[in-house]
């Protein structure tokens, strides 16, 4: 079933892959248009994965290495450091360009790409040891469709396995506004074409959502799952509270 705001959602980061993908993955000072090193940037990419798997010790999980996902996967910046720890990392997008482009330079044997543009995931229950997603829930456009794909994570983790999510809890109201992204959504209606609205009007179409933590734990309970740990960080920026949760089951 298409649902019309993932859809919207869906074409914005088609425009993404086709125009800065780098930078629309991992959106650092100095690093739009274009101007992103690939090594630094898939290097970043390793040093995640290698802090996510040092903390993951401390909960003594997963309890097997068989099978990761990198949900929200754009070009395979996590996916391929994820494939040195196990056995096969699947990383799944909603963008085709994203996941076409990183198959084109995926360097591991063991990874591979899905796209998906609906609310459940295309994936059996119980099938990942580790389900890994960072900066990408906080850009669905939808509170429900946050919250559907936390439940499919949780139906898709196996027992013993570890989920390790980042989510916003909250956004202040006059950040909500996002002007930029609803002129770039208006003008693109439109027929302007992306290049235009993003190299020359300097315009982007990335969303920031958030859902509350009280929410996120019932989802999790509701589930059948154990939350872990709720950690506050700031990689949604300074300005917009955060959690990392940590969830077994």
């Amino acid at each position: 079933m298409a649902i019309p705001s993932l859809q919207k959602s869906k074409s914005h980061w088609e425009d993404m892959g086709r125009l800065d993908p780098y930078w629309a993955i991992l959106s650092r000072p100095g690093t739009k248009f274009g101007r992103w090193d690939l090594d630094e940037f898939f290097a970043t990419g390793e040093e995640e994965i290698a802090q996510l798997m040092a903390e993951a010790t401390r909960f003594a999980l997963p309890k097997s290495k068989e099978r990761a996902l990198d949900f929200g996967c754009g070009i395979g910046r996590l996916t391929q450091a994820l494939g040195k720890y196990f056995g096969e990392a699947v990383g799944l997008d909603i963008s085709e360009s994203m996941v076409s482009r990183a198959q084109e330079i995926c360097s591991r044997p063991n990874c591979r790409f899905v796209v998906n543009d609906q609310p459940v995931l295309p994936f059996r229950s119980d099938e990942f040891d580790l389900i890994y997603s960072a900066i990408v829930l906080q850009h669905v456009p939808e509170k429900f469709l946050i919250k559907s794909y936390i439940a499919e994570f949780v139906r898709t983790l196996r027992r013993g396995g570890l989920l390790v999510m980042q989510v916003p809890s909250h956004i202040r109201l006059r950040n909500r506004l996002q002007p930029r992204r609803r002129l770039y959504s208006w003008l693109r209606d439109l027929g302007v074409s992306e290049r235009t609205l993003y190299k020359t009007l300097r315009l982007h179409p990335i969303l920031m959502n958030f859902v509350p933590e009280g929410e996120v734990c019932r989802v999790i309970e509701s589930g059948g799952a154990r939350l872990l740990s709720a950690i506050p960080d700031q990689k949604s920026g300074a300005h917009i509270a955060s959690r990392t949760y940590f969830v077994t089951k």
